[in-house]
């Protein structure tokens, strides 16, 4: 009795995407599907960076097919293809850069840019190119988290490279200033100098852009929203009740100019007491699922405060490098897969697909 390609897909059907919920065949991910009498070979095309499933998803589509009766050889590969989704109305995609994430608070002090860099090594970690654009024109942080510096280079005089450490680039305006000059500018300039910045890096071929906003909803905020191509945005906050008033307002202020929210981080959940272990919810509990029940977003994850985090970020070697298989660092990669599924799941972008339409009066 020889196997059909029906059989197998049957079987497929059967197999969930652990990241996604949805089984490999209606998820689309099956792909050069080959029967030669008993000998069965295809992809697993996953639309999000997941290198270090990879092993485990190929073990469960292996281990399903090969009880097919009349199976023999089974040959699976898996791999991810990211690739560009729609963005604001009216904007149009930069290029060598498929998404652009905003990672953003409503307040200081919760954590976003260590947040943020975080999950721009995840990203990386699983596979994924990324670039890390420190937009927080007043209080740049992330050289310092990365452990970069010095200055830009330029090939042409008009736009420059980006640094890299930790397989992620990164630009900063913190490259460009002495480290403890003010940035007594006024919004106009903050805005023009973020443009600069976002548009005049090489980046490249980047699967995603992560931007570290700076807190609140001003000038730079509504820049970003109007002027850049955003695939979707990603809240920070405490649980305490000030931190979740203001993130809300950030959440809303995304909704308004019609960028979707990913959903939501909650950091600072719980104190582990570094003598004792105890755990203590000193900033409250379950706000930010709660906010996520309101707007009807996804909850991401919770990060406990805990001094690690706070001294690997200060010494240029954030949590997800300085202790790749620790906890801490699983949430974060588990956090940053959540978020590139919500991007995969969102409407591919179709611009390159259409020939521009050029109406000439002879």
């Amino acid at each position: 009795m020889s196997i059909t390609v029906e059989d197998v897909k049957a079987a497929l059907s059967q197999i969930v995407d652990p990241n996604t919920t949805k089984d490999y065949v209606s998820g689309k991910a099956v792909k050069n599907l080959k029967v030669d009498g008993g000998d069965i070979s295809l992809d697993i095309e996953l639309g999000y960076p997941a290198r270090s499933q990879f092993d485990a998803i190929r073990a469960s589509v292996i281990a399903a097919l090969r009880v097919l009766p009349g199976a023999g050889n089974v040959s699976v590969n898996v791999h991810s293809k990211v690739i560009s989704h729609t963005v604001q109305r009216g904007l149009k995609l930069m290029p060598n850069v498929k998404n652009i994430i905003a990672v953003a608070s409503g307040k200081g002090g919760v954590g976003k840019s260590t947040t943020a860099v975080n999950l721009a090594l995840a990203l990386a970690a699983e596979g994924a190119s990324v670039g890390l654009l420190d937009a927080d024109i007043y209080g740049p942080s992330q050289p310092m988290m990365l452990g970069v510096s010095g200055r830009p280079e330029t090939k042409d005089g008009k736009t420059m490279e980006p640094l890299e450490n930790y397989g992620v680039q990164v630009s900063s305006i913190g490259f460009l200033i002495d480290p403890d000059e003010p940035m007594v500018w006024r919004g106009p300039m903050v805005t023009q100098a973020l443009q600069q910045l976002l548009e005049q890096t090489n980046w490249r071929d980047l699967d995603y852009l992560i931007v570290d906003m700076p807190p609140g909803t001003g000038d730079i905020q509504l820049t970003l929203s109007q002027k850049v191509p955003v695939t979707g945005a990603v809240i920070v906050t405490t649980p305490q009740d000030i931190a979740l008033l203001d993130a809300r307002k950030g959440l809303k202020m995304f909704e308004k100019v019609g960028i979707p929210i990913l959903g939501i981080v909650e950091n600072m959940s719980t104190h582990i007491c570094s003598n004792c272990g105890q755990a203590e919810e000193i900033f409250g509990a379950g706000g930010g699922a709660k906010m996520c029940k309101d707007f009807n977003v996804e909850f991401l994850g919770a990060l406990p405060l805990t001094l690690a985090i706070r001294e690997q970020a200060d010494s240029g070697k954030p949590t997800v490098v300085a202790e790749p298989d620790g906890q801490i660092a699983a949430i974060y990669k588990d956090i940053a897969r959540k978020i590139a599924v919500q991007v995969s799941e969102k409407a591919k972008d179709m611009t390159s697909k259409f020939p521009s339409i050029v109406i000439k009066n002879d």
